[in-house]
């Protein structure tokens, strides 16, 4: 780990620290998001296209087919990434930044030759446990502190690459050995500030951060590489974590007023950074993957489990129901996939009982309303009453499957035969096949802007039924329909 030394008290230090802390769950989802899906196992197909998001690569590698495109989410392979953000900063300031990433781990099994010898082999079974040949992964963290008035004045760059190395472990009572490799990675960080001038008292003491990440390494056989020979030399899932004493970060999803300019002009390339922490206490997380200010892994989640999402109840019950022959297989394709059959299969039931879930949004139901007509939104998203249809007793005037909605003056609801005729729209293939066609409604909806969808079921689909139980529909503007009635042909299509 390579540190840069800087000054700083070290209560403030501490505060920082703390700060990166409430944000590790987060980041720690961030670092292993996709590294081995459920059913955790090697012959999984979808574990067999791996390392989707943060990837930086040698350059000559990720530049075959021309210029890398600057998007802000990490989801294309690259060899640099790029955050840019705004600080408000006292005299003094120290900013502390954490570049976080996996570096490939080859493990390969050998079988024990009778000279003495070695050759690689994809598995080796000893009757009690089974070693397979799989692409592990190491994390990495480089951490460094400077001042900002370092920054103000150059480029201060850190060296963020690994070492390569390789260990050998006997298994399987000395019939053969697992051998684990890593190569060398080069990379370097730069970080540099800069204040925010436009002549305006309120951009004193703002200062656009900007802080750079690139692959500075090479591959042997060049753009001729494969994927997975790139994938040695790269930095995978990289996500970086900005903090520091005498700051405070200020959100570009949400900028303040007087910098929703300077917001705008900053240059996300690859990743994008949030908010986190307390406030008093933030810092930043600038992600591969989109994430909104202040993300959280759900408190019920317990540890480290099936990545740290918010689904671990059905995966848990999922990763239950595997065979015996299916938890020996995961168990050997990784030790992260053995790790968490291990929790499932010791989870307290207690806990497991934390896992259904909890309800975060419940506030005091509005009034009854008064005997009469149904209220109906009286400006776009929200009811009569002022609140907005999406919180809770907001749309109890609301009413899909017994609202209407006139069409060529002919009242439109659940139930109506009318004929389909899509607009041009222009990327919805669909529309010339569905034109003309007849279907019946199902409910009339209601958008947060105001307008109305009429959700309908096709006549002459076989699984219209089975589509309107599971709540599978196609969706128009009243304007594209036609109202048919009772003799109109293909208007019932036989119904009653």
């Amino acid at each position: 780990m390579a540190v840069v030394a800087g000054e700083g008290s070290a209560s403030s230090a501490t505060s920082c620290a703390d700060a990166f802390q409430q944000l590790r769950a987060v980041a720690d989802a961030v670092l292993y998001e996709g590294y081995l899906l459920y059913p955790y196992r090697r012959s999984s197909p979808k574990n067999r296209v791996r390392w989707q998001f943060g990837v930086l690569a040698p350059r000559e590698w990720a530049e075959r087919d021309g210029p890398v495109p600057a998007v802000l989410s990490g989801a294309v392979d690259s060899w640099y990434q790029q955050t840019e953000c705004l600080v408000r900063a006292a005299p003094g300031a120290l900013l502390r930044v954490r570049v976080r990433y996996l570096q490939l781990q080859r493990k390969q099994v050998e079988e024990r030759l009778p000279d003495g010898g070695y050759r690689q082999v994809e598995s080796l079974d000893d009757g009690d446990a089974v070693h397979l040949t799989f692409d592990e992964a190491v994390p990495r963290e480089e951490v460094a502190a400077f001042p900002l008035d370092q920054l103000l004045v150059c480029d201060q760059r850190l060296w963020a690459g690994s070492a390569g190395g390789e260990e050998s472990e006997i298994v399987a009572g000395g019939a053969g050995r697992v051998v684990r490799r890593r190569e060398q990675l080069d990379a370097v960080t730069t970080l540099r500030a800069e204040p925010v001038a436009d002549g305006r008292p309120a951009a004193a003491g703002v200062y656009r951060l900007r802080v750079r990440t690139e692959n500075t390494g090479s591959l042997d056989r060049g753009t001729e590489a494969s994927r997975a020979e790139a994938l040695a030399h790269a930095l995978m899932a990289t996500h970086t974590l900005i903090g520091g004493d005498g700051v405070e970060f200020l959100s570009l999803t949400d900028p303040p007023g007087p910098y929703e300019q300077h917001a705008r002009a900053c240059r996300n390339v690859h990743t994008f950074p949030v908010l986190g922490g307390e406030p008093g206490r933030e810092a930043l997380l600038s992600s591969p993957i989109l994430l909104p200010d202040h993300p959280q892994v759900a408190p019920e989640s317990p540890g480290d489990l099936h990545d740290a999402a918010e689904i671990d109840e059905i995966l848990t019950l999922r990763t239950l129901l595997l065979t015996d022959e299916e938890k020996r297989e995961a168990r050997a394709t990784d030790r992260r996939a053995a790790d968490i059959l291990d929790r499932v299969e010791t989870m307290p039931p207690e806990v497991f009982a934390r896992l259904h879930g909890a309800i975060r949004s419940l506030k005091p139901s509005a009034p009854s309303a008064p005997a009469g007509p149904s209220p109906r939104p009286t400006a776009p998203g929200r009811t009569s009453s002022g609140v907005p249809w999406w919180q809770d007793g907001g749309d109890d005037g609301l009413s899909p499957t017994t609202d209407s909605v006139l069409v060529d003056g002919v009242p439109v609801a659940a139930g109506s035969a009318v004929r389909l005729n899509p607009a041009g729209r222009g990327a919805d293939a669909q529309d010339m096949f569905l034109a003309g066609r007849t279907a019946r409604v199902a409910a009339v909806l209601h958008d947060v802007d105001g307008s109305m969808h009429v959700a309908v079921t096709l006549d002459d689909d076989p699984a219209a039924e089975l589509n309107g139980w599971y709540g599978r529909f196609h969706y128009f503007r009243p304007h594209e329909l036609t109202p048919l009635t009772a003799t109109d042909e293909g208007g019932r299509n036989g119904r009653p």
